[in-house]
């Protein structure tokens, strides 16, 4: 699958751009704070109908002074056109079209494009809270597994009612048990997909993170979930009386978690941000395998600005990979960078189609173009 074109309007700090990429490698150079990360969270919002960054809700990604954003891609996906546009007002709902047709339901969007972006935010998978690293399980999984993302969200629903009750003081046991149906039910679907997907992940974050590293590091994947032990009902009924007193369901799948080992010891406690960075790359590029072997469609891989904080060795061992001199063959990739010795190697690396554009103050221009490794004027 690539992204041929991109148009932006009043996204972030992008007043307008329209933009036509390379189906290989694309570039994106400029000082700090002048708009690459906002370039790559448009196409992510083109994916997944919501930003990777703002934390601010759906109105901070329209410009400020503006009352409207636009996005539009057009991407080629198994030999047939799609195009796809988001449009969002302040006070209204969110709107988005593919060939032009209205989705009813924003969730029947996500896994058409399949995407995997690896950013510095990423550094929450090792350092943050269990929410961080159950957004990548969920990101993983709702790409390829529609009955996983809709027993996401019948969960969620169950849950804010239940949740609802508790703090109302409502003891109705047939009330809590109408709730309580939905949440078993989804829980048990949840659950059970997550122990596989666990089992089929840890083998490709392994591979990946050795090929970074050289294989000088032992590392593993740990899934916590308290219906290891238990089913759903029984840690309902177990815990109802001290959810009673607290005001929320203190058990269930919402509080499952993945514990990142270096060693015998948790890369949190342990790790430096050399280690620490290494892993999420490393995460990311596994989430790209997997989504490869799932869905049978190639990803767009986002790279935002990844060399930061790491030795030589990692970086050249992490261009061997992108490069697809090991591991998977990657297919359109989107880079940001300040140091453009960086995107040179990668471009000599893979001696492909690419493009390398300049921001600046939120313009985006392309400023160099080549085809087979051969550069163009």
């Amino acid at each position: 699958m690539t992204l041929n074109e991109l148009s932006i309007l009043n996204f972030k700090n992008i007043a307008e751009a329209s933009l036509q990429f390379s189906p290989k490698i694309n570039c994106f150079t400029g000082n700090n704070g002048m708009g690459k990360t906002n370039l790559l969270d448009a196409i992510f919002y083109l994916s997944f109908c919501k930003s990777c960054v703002s934390r601010g809700g759906d109105a901070a990604v329209i410009r400020h002074g503006d009352d409207l954003m636009l996005l539009q891609g057009s991407y080629s996906r198994r030999d047939a056109e799609e195009k796809i546009s988001i449009g969002l007002q302040r006070g209204k709902r969110k709107v988005a079209k593919r060939n032009g047709k209205e989705y009813q339901l924003l969730s029947r969007h996500i896994g058409l494009l399949p995407l995997v972006m690896v950013s510095p935010m990423d550094n929450e998978l090792i350092r943050g809270s269990g929410d961080d690293r159950r957004r990548l399980i969920n990101q993983i999984i709702s790409q390829s597994d529609r009955s996983y993302l809709d027993a996401l969200i019948r969960y969620s629903k169950a849950l804010e009612s239940r949740n609802a009750m508790l703090k109302r003081g409502i003891r109705d046991s047939i009330l809590f048990e109408s709730v309580e149906e939905q949440l078993i039910s989804s829980a048990a679907l949840i659950h059970g997909v997550r122990r596989r997907w666990i089992e089929e992940f840890s083998p490709i974050f392994l591979e990946y993170y050795h090929a970074i590293t050289g294989g000088e590091e032992r590392v593993r994947l740990e899934y916590i979930s308290q219906l290891h032990n238990l089913p759903m009902d029984r840690n309902l009924a177990e815990s109802r009386e001290h959810d009673y007193a607290i005001g929320f369901t203190s058990r269930g799948v919402h509080r499952d978690d993945i514990e990142l080992m270096l060693g015998d010891y948790p890369m949190r406690k342990i790790g430096s941000q050399g280690q620490c960075k290494t892993y999420t790359i490393a995460l990311r590029l596994a989430q790209f395998d997997f989504l490869l072997n799932t869905c049978g469609i190639t990803p767009l891989l986002l790279l935002d600005d990844i060399f930061d904080r790491l030795d030589a060795n990692r970086v050249r061992r992490i261009i061997d990979v992108v490069s697809g001199n090991t591991g998977a063959r990657f297919g359109q990739i989107f880079i940001t960078d300040t140091n453009r010795s960086h995107l040179d190697e990668i471009i000599r690396s893979v001696g492909s189609d690419y493009r390398i554009f300049l921001v600046d103050g939120g313009n985006c221009r392309c400023e160099e173009l080549g085809v087979g490794g051969a550069r163009l004027q």
